[in-house]
Order: C-alpha cells, then structure tokens, then sequence
C-alpha cells in the first residue's frame, strides 16, 4: 500500500504538471524580474537625470550673478538661491547648510576638481540611500567661451522615496510570480489531464485485456504520436486476438481428441486387460520365453488401461464436467481402505487419529491420496510417511518419503501434465498425469497441494481440504 501510495506521488501525471507548474512559475519569476530590474534601472534613472538637469539648471542661473573671483557673501548668496542641502567651494572658501553633507566625499570633490562635468554618486546612509552630486561652474568670458571659475557645487538628494517606489515594484513583481502559482497549477492540470487521457485509455484497456477480455479496443484520437500508440495498440489486440483464438480453437479440437479417443480405447482395453488377466493366470503353464512375453503383455495392458482412464478423468475437469458428491466421510478409514486396496500397507507408515470425518467427495479423496502415495512409492524412498490431522475446520494430509527431494524446477513443474523431471527417462511407470489428477480433485473441494522438501527427509506433498473437519 506504501509503494502504492509513493507511486501515485511519482507518477507521469505528478511530474507533467510539477514540470509544467515550475517551468511557468520560473518563467513568470522570470519576466517579472527582467520587468522590475528595468522598471528599477529605469527609476533611477529618471530621477538622477531630473536632479542634475535640476541642479545644471539652477547653477546657470545663478552663476551669471556672482562677481569673479567670490566672497564668502557670494558664496552664501550662491548657496541659498540653490535649494537646501547644498555646499559650495571657492579655493579656502565654503558655504555648506543643511543636513547629510557629510555624503560629500573627498574622492567625489577630487572627481568635480579634476573635470568640468558633473559627477553623481550614490552613497548608503543609516536613515536612506543619498544622492551626491558635484558640479564645477564655468565662467563665461566676453568672448563667449567659458573657463573653469574654480566654484564647485555640491548637492545631496534623498532617494528614500524613489527607494519606496522600487519596494513596490519589487512586491508587485513578487505578488506577479505568486498569482502565476495557482494559475499555472489549474493550467498544467488541464493540460497533463487532456494529454493523459489517451494513456489512462490504454491502460485500461491493457488492465482489460489481461483480465481476459480480447475484445476492448481503445479509442483512437488525432494523429500524433499518442494516436499511433493507441493505432498500434489496436493492431497488436486484434492480432493477439485472432491467435488466442485459433490457438483456443486447437487446444479445444486437442482436448476432445483425446476424450474421443480415450472414450473410443476404454471398452477394447478392457476386453484386453481380461484377456492378459486369464493369460497372467496360466502363465505358469506356459514355456519360460512365452511366460515372460504373456507377463509382460499384462502389465503395459494395465498400464495402457491406467493411461486411458487418467486421460478420461483429465478430459472431464477440462470440459468442465467434474463434481463432487458429497458424503459424511471417516477420512482415516477412507485413506487406510485406499492403501489397503493397492497392497501398499506393509510399505506405508500410517498416522491418523481414531476419528476424523468430514464433508468430501470419497471416490476422489480416495484420488487424490493413491496419486500422492504412489508418487512417493514411485520415485522416492522408503519409508513413505502418510500423516493425517485436523488443522482447525481443514483435513490436512501429509506425505513424506526419504528419497532426494524436489528440485527448485522440478517443484515448480511437478504437477504439470506428463512432467518428467528427469528428462532422459522417456519411460516411467504410470501415466505422468497423477499428481495434476490430484491437485484438480484437491481444487475441485476448495482445497491446495503445496510441493516441497521435508527436514532430514526427501519430498514432502500437503494436502489441505476445507471439509469442516470434526
């Protein structure tokens, strides 16, 4: 359920839409900050060209009124016509009133001195960012050219309320890139929601067709890439189809072929195995060779006659014909009357309670048990150990036998019809379809055959009935 629940969290449709969803908030963060760092620059712009046109324009107007060289009464008169926050410097002279002077730096002053262009600087204060700018004022002579008069002009501007502008700037273009989130999420689940929509088709469609159902044919929409899948996807079903189809057709003309040809055999070996039972009975009358030949004619009629019945058996669970008959049964009388019939007691150690009965088919636990017990007695080792117990409302039988035990493959495969788990015995005795008569009778009741190895001994077969055991 865990693996589940983290594979929904990491699935195509999660992804596509996180995808989607970062790639538009990244672009929207994006644009917004490409918008503010150009609103900003451009901010700053505008106010730092208006203070120096601003400050050029008032120097000019005041400088055609002072008298060359100045007073330090010229200088003052200077500096009140040109606004507070202002210095100006002629040589040792200087007028300076009003507040965040002190922005003036000497590298500034060493700048305006050395040229004849403004100088701005933007400087950092406790209180708010500052704009410093120096200016030397030219003199004009009588010829019209104009010379450096030595006064320098200094201006500090507050840039607080530019700096509150550009804050909300910069809170518009990040409420921009938020407002883009749940807009981008909606656009993204609409979006993975159309493209998906075609794989969730063919997947319920795969999902059907493993269930069985051949005949589900996805719709098929467009023609991108999501309607070739869904074309070829419909070219493999109708394909899988038709051979399903045909292969279902062979096994079903198999299947009754060899119900007819079982049926057809059963009356003629009958006849046969009488007549090899009459033979076997006089065959001490009979020379040695003829002896050994009617002896051995015997036991393949029988074995042929065991074949046949086995495939008759077969041939009734795949035509869906078995069922049970249900009776009051005393398993352990049921499984010792079983050994006893085929001459198994004296090879055989048998451990069942006094009383156990249950509700089962007698004639096919009786099946079931000479399957497991002659598998045991065929390929294993004596001693074969039958145990029989209740296990809650279940009868639970074990059989064990001491020979080398199941291999990985061959407990996989043993009950498998006509496997062999040694592939180069061509010939064993009986039919090879004993233990898959077993294990149909045993689901036949409701019941399981579980194959392994027993501890210290050989193979181990289980069989569980759920039989009200009592």
């Amino acid at each position: 359920m865990r693996t589940r629940s983290w594979l929904r969290f990491t699935g195509l449709r999660p992804r596509m839409v996180a995808g989607f969803v970062f790639v538009a908030v990244l672009g929207a963060a994006a644009a917004a900050g490409a918008g503010f760092t150009s609103s900003r620059a451009a901010l700053v712009a505008e106010v730092q060209d208006g203070a120096a046109e601003d400050l050029r324009r008032r120097v000019a107007e005041v400088a055609v009124t002072v008298d060359y060289p100045p007073d330090q009464q010229a200088l003052d008169q200077m500096r009140v016509a040109l606004g507070t926050s202002t210095m100006v410097v002629y040589g040792e002279l200087v007028s300076a009133v009003g507040p965040n002077l002190d922005a003036v730096t000497r590298e500034l002053r060493d700048a305006v001195g050395a040229g004849q262009e403004m100088v701005l600087q933007r400087v950092s204060a406790v209180d708010g960012p500052r704009l410093v700018l120096g200016t030397p004022v030219l003199e004009t002579l009588m010829d019209g050219t104009r010379r450096d008069s030595g006064i320098e002009v200094y201006a500090v501007r507050d840039l607080s309320a530019t700096e509150t502008r550009i804050a909300d700037s910069a809170r518009a273009a990040v409420l921009t890139t938020v407002l883009a989130l749940p807009l981008a999420l909606l656009i993204a689940l609409v979006v993975a929601g159309r493209v998906l929509r075609p794989v969730r088709e063919l997947r319920a469609a795969a999902d059907r067709m493993a269930g069985g159902d051949l005949a589900v044919r996805p719709p098929v929409r467009g023609s991108d890439e999501l309607g070739d899948l869904a074309r070829a996807f419909v070219r493999m079903a109708e394909r899988l189809q038709g051979t399903v189809a045909e292969l279902r057709g062979m096994e079903a003309d198999a299947r009754r072929f060899v119900a007819d040809v079982s049926h057809e055999l059963r009356t003629p070996l009958t006849t046969l195995v009488a007549v090899a039972e009459v033979l076997e009975a006089d065959a001490d009358l009979l020379p040695a060779d003829a002896r050994t030949s009617v002896l051995l004619a015997a036991e393949e009629i029988r074995g042929l006659a065991r074949l046949v019945e086995d495939l008759v058996e077969i041939s009734r669970f795949d035509a869906g014909r078995a069922s049970l008959l249900l009776d009051d049964v005393d398993v352990p009388r049921t499984v010792h009357a079983c050994l006893s019939s085929r001459g198994w007691s004296g090879e055989v150690q048998l451990e069942a309670p006094e009383s156990l009965r249950a509700r089962l088919d007698p004639r096919r636990l009786d099946v079931i048990v000479a399957n497991l017990v002659g598998n045991a007695l065929r390929h294993g080792r004596p001693p074969v150990r039958v145990s029989l117990r209740a296990d809650g409302g279940d009868v639970e039988l074990e059989v064990v036998d001491h020979g080398p035990g199941l291999s990985e493959e061959v407990r996989t495969r043993v009950f498998e019809r006509f496997y062999k788990a040694d592939a180069a015995r061509t010939r064993s005795e009986g039919s090879g379809l004993g233990l898959s008569i077993a294990l149909a009778n045993a689901r036949l009741h409701g019941g399981v055959i579980e194959a392994g190895d027993a501890p210290g001994a050989g193979a181990r077969f289980v069989l569980r009935l759920p039989g009200a055991a009592r």
